[in-house]
Order: C-alpha cells, then structure tokens, then sequence
C-alpha cells in the first residue's frame, strides 16, 4: 500500500507540474499575442529587421516566374520569333495558331501543378530553405532547353520543367513570409510576392522593348537568357538563411526554433522575448492538433479547414476570373487594338511600371482599409473598367483615338488591379490556411488557379487572334461579367483577417463566423486550452479517486 501511494503521489506531483507549466506557456502566449497586437509598423521593422531581409530574398525567386510568363505572351508580337515558330498567313504575315498560344502559355501551368504538389509533401519533410535551393537548381538547368529550342515541341518541353520549380516559389515564398514576421509586417512582406511578380514583368517588357529592333533568333533567345542571372546568387543567400521557426516547433526541433527566430529578430531590442513567441508557436500548433488538424492534404478538406480551403481557392483564382488575363497579353493584346509593335511594347513597359506603382501604394491601402475592402473595392473599379473598354471595342470604324483610349483603360485597369486584388491575395491566401496546413492549402488553392489559368490561357489568344473569334476589345464584356461574378462571392464569403494571430483565426473559423463578422468578434485563443488542461487534471484526479477506492474495497475483502 505503500508503494501504492507513493505512485499516487508521484502521478499527482507530475500532474500538479504540468499544470503549471501549461499555465505558465498559456500566459507567455497570451502575452505574445497582446504584443503583436500592440505593434506599430516601427517597431515591427526594429524587432524583425533580418526577417524581412531574408523575406525579401526567399520572395525574389518569383521574379523569374513573373519574367517568363509574361515573356511568352510577348514574344507572340515579336517578328523574329513569329517567323521561326509561326505560320505564314494569307496576307504575308506569321502567327502563331491560338492552339498553340494556348499550349506554350498553358505549357508552365501543366508543370506548376506539378511542382505545387511535390513542393507539399518536399517541404514538410525537409523544410523551406532546402526545398527552394533544389528548386533554383532545376531553374539553372531547364533553361539550357527554352534557349535552344528550334521548334514549337521542344520549346513546350522547356516550359512545362521549369514550370515544376515555378510552382515551388509560388506557394514557400508566400508561405514562409507570412511565418517569419510578426502580424503588423506579414501583409507587406506577402504583398511583396506581388511587388516580385511586377518586377519581373517589367523587367520582361524593358528586355522585349530593347531586342524588338533585332531580326534575328537573338530577339528571343537573349530574353531566354536572362533567366540564368537570378538563381545561383539567391540560391547562395538561401542557403545561409534561417528556418521557418513555425515548421521547426511542427516538427518538434525546439532549439532550433529558439536560434532561427534568435537570427530573425534583433539582439538589441530588450523588449522583445523570445521564449513568449515559441509559447504561442507551440500553442498555436497545439490548439489546431485538438481541433483535429492533420497535416495530409485530406485534412484540408476536413471540418473548418473546407471553409478555409474554399475561400483560398476562390482567393487566388480571382486573380485571373476578374480580367486580368488582359494585362499577360498586353503587347498582343495592343496590337490588335490597333497600335504599331513599338507602341505596343512601350505601352506594356508602362503598364507594369505603373503595377509596381500600384503594388508599393497598396502597402499604404491595405493599412487604412484592410484586406476584404480593398479587395471588393478593387474588383468594383475593375467591372467598370472592363465594361467601358468592351464598349469602346464596339465603336465601328474606330481610328487611333479609340485605339490609344482602350489603351489608357488598360493601363488604368493594371494600376488598379495591382494596387487592390492582385497583391492583397498573397497577404490573404497566407493569413486564412491554419499553420499546420499552410503549405499544402496554398498549394491545392494555387493549382485550382492554375487549372483556372489554362482555361483562360485558352479563351484569351482566341478572343484576341485575328485567325479565331478576333474579339479585341470586345473581349473587355466577358470579364466584366465575370468579374462581377467574383465580386458577388467576395461580398458574401471573404472574411477580413486584419490584425489576427493564427490562433485567433483558428478560433473564428472553429466557431463559424460569418465572414462580414470576424472584424468584430472578440476570441481568446488560448484559454480553450486552458480549458481543456483544466478538464484533463480534473479526469486524472478522478481516475486517482478510482484507485484509491478500488484499493479500499480490495483491503476489506
């Protein structure tokens, strides 16, 4: 009986501790999350300066992407390229058939729905940093193919390999941005992506305006080119950053956690506590595993994370449903407006220097007016815009006033999607997955927009191509419709994750509020698992009680 008792008391003593060391990372938690919440943009920035430095260079990997598909969409317009791959046309011309516009542009999309998958399952196992170093090395390799292609085939092959590494910078840079920072710095940094993919763009556009002059195989092949001066030194500095302390607590690396956001954060600032964001790290991570969080692909499909999956999904293929097709065959698009190549290729480099504009002002906007507002509002101006140029399309006899009007819109229409829905769905698709299924959320939610892309990829060359349905302008009331058809479901489904922690979200979406609701109603995250160390010592103090009176009855037979 004695040694029962001491067993007894041993139970209960270790019991008792885990009570206060629950109690004790609870309250550290808590106190993280009033401290994100309480954080200005200065303090952030002098708390999280290395965190966005490292940021910034995992997210310059997506300016490749953003340079070769906007690169194809281009070289549709140029001469040289048009000769070696085209056909020749009844009026003398060359052109590339709309199939295969469609297939070339469709091409990296087939290849990112790939890599988007094998980055889910790669990532977890090996972690950020390895996972993007290997991707950059398949980029070095697979441009060798695009640049010496000779024929529409092999040129396809190109495209769809490199388009297996594209779709891992397109979920880990959005994902590890939004783990590294603290919420007052996540939407920036997220958003960023979208500066990246604007970069890119412009940059593609700056080198098509340069070799447009040329009429030799060098017109297109220097632009190929080009895509092998970015990954060896991003590659470099990659592999001396800091892990993801989110994936390291998930994988139960707890030192590591504590040096990587030790080399995250700043060594000066005393205010800052290090042990109270793991605290909310671990328990965030613990609050989804008792709210029955996996971390396979099934379980995004599971209880809340459907909800969840479904509004990411619809997040990200708004980018391409609200028009913004438009903006990747700009050149082509401009010419069969009706303006020369010239113009056409200036004004493409005006459009994307205009998106940055337009992605650097969003970074204010998103501050004043949240994330679901600037989303809905950006889709409004944007129904308007596509309308006004659908109408402008159907002016019979237009002369080069209406051509360089359905011009301007376009312009006005990059800036306005590059200030509201194009970069906002980064910040949008990182805060709203759980942190135990972030990876593979992005990566189902940016196949569904690939799969959307490769539909549009092939409405689009058939609007604009004179050999098919040659819409031109006309084209602007398809996805005008369309558009308003995304703008109704934003109204209804979008919530505004503004200001939230990931535990607060996870409370939210637990608790099914409405997505008009989550700005106002108040959660703490935390205190369910209070509740639930509180319900778990009670059951052991009673499972004690048992033993002691099974004990008894034992001792008076």
């Amino acid at each position: 009986m004695a040694e029962l008792r001491t067993m007894e008391d041993i139970h209960v003593e270790r019991s008792a501790t885990k009570e206060v060391q629950d109690a004790l990372a609870s309250h550290e938690a808590n106190r993280a999350v009033k401290t994100e919440h309480d954080m200005t943009l200065l303090q952030g920035l002098k708390t999280y300066p290395h965190a966005v430095g490292w940021s910034i260079l995992f997210s310059t990997s997506i300016i490749m992407e953003g340079f070769d598909v906007i690169l194809i969409g281009n070289l549709y317009a140029l001469n040289p390229f048009q000769h070696q791959f085209g056909q020749k046309m009844s009026d003398g011309s060359y052109q590339l058939t709309a199939a295969w516009q469609s297939g070339l542009s469709n091409g990296a999309l087939v290849g990112e729905i790939l890599g988007l998958f094998l980055n889910g399952i790669i990532c977890d196992r090996y972690g950020y940093r390895k996972t993007i170093t290997g991707a950059l090395a398949l980029v070095l390799c697979f441009v060798f193919i695009v640049f010496f292609a000779t024929s529409l085939p092999v040129l396809l092959l190109g495209e769809i390999l490199l388009g297996i590494p594209w779709g891992v910078f397109q979920t880990l840079t959005t994902a590890y941005a939004s783990e590294v920072c603290p919420v007052v710095l996540r939407p920036y940094l997220t958003i960023y992506v979208n500066l990246c993919w604007t970069i890119g763009q412009f940059i593609a556009s700056g080198v098509m305006k340069g070799v447009s002059p040329l009429d030799n195989k060098w017109a297109y092949k220097i632009p190929f080119a080009c895509q092998w001066i970015w990954p060896l030194p991003i590659m470099l500095g990659v592999l001396l950053a800091p892990e993801s302390p989110w994936w390291l607590i998930r994988k139960g690396r707890l030192d590591d956690a504590k040096h990587a956001l030790y080399r995250l954060t700043s060594p000066n600032d005393q205010s800052f506590d290090i042990n109270e964001t793991i605290s909310m790290i671990e328990r965030t991570n613990e609050l989804e595993k008792q709210l029955g969080e996996g971390i396979s692909y099934r379980d995004c499909f599971i209880g809340s994370n459907l909800r969840r999956t479904e509004i990411i999904c619809m997040v990200w293929s708004i980018q391409t449903l609200c028009g913004s097709t438009f903006m990747g065959y700009s050149t082509y698009f401009f010419e069969q407006a009706g303006l020369d190549s010239s113009n056409a290729f200036t004004m493409s480099l005006v459009q994307y220097a205009l998106g940055a504009l337009g992605t650097i002002f969003s970074w204010f906007l998103i501050n004043w007016f949240g994330r679901r507002t600037l989303y809905l509002s950006g889709q409004a101006i944007q129904v308007v815009l596509l309308a006004i140029v659908g109408a402008l399309g159907c002016v019979p006899n237009s002369g080069p006033a209406v051509h360089w009007a359905i011009g301007g819109l376009i312009l006005v229409y990059a800036f306005c999607y590059d200030a509201t829905v194009g970069p906002v769905c980064y910040s949008l698709v990182s805060e709203l997955s759980s942190s135990r299924l972030r990876t593979k959320t992005i990566v189902i939610a940016r196949n569904v927009y690939n799969v959307v892309g490769i539909v549009t990829n092939i409405l689009t060359p058939r609007m604009l191509n004179p050999s098919a349905w040659d819409w031109g302008a006309k084209a602007g009331f398809f996805w005008c419709v369309s558009c308003f058809v995304c703008l109704t479901w934003t109204y209804f489904r979008l919530p505004e994750p503004k200001g939230r922690t990931f535990a607060e979200l996870d409370i939210l979406f637990e608790q099914r509020v409405s997505a008009r609701k989550f700005s106002s109603t108040v959660v703490h995250p935390f205190e369910s698992l209070e509740s639930a160390a509180m319900s778990e010592k009670k059951e052991e103090e009673e499972a004690v009680d048992i033993i002691e009176d099974v004990t008894t009855v034992r001792r008076m037979d």
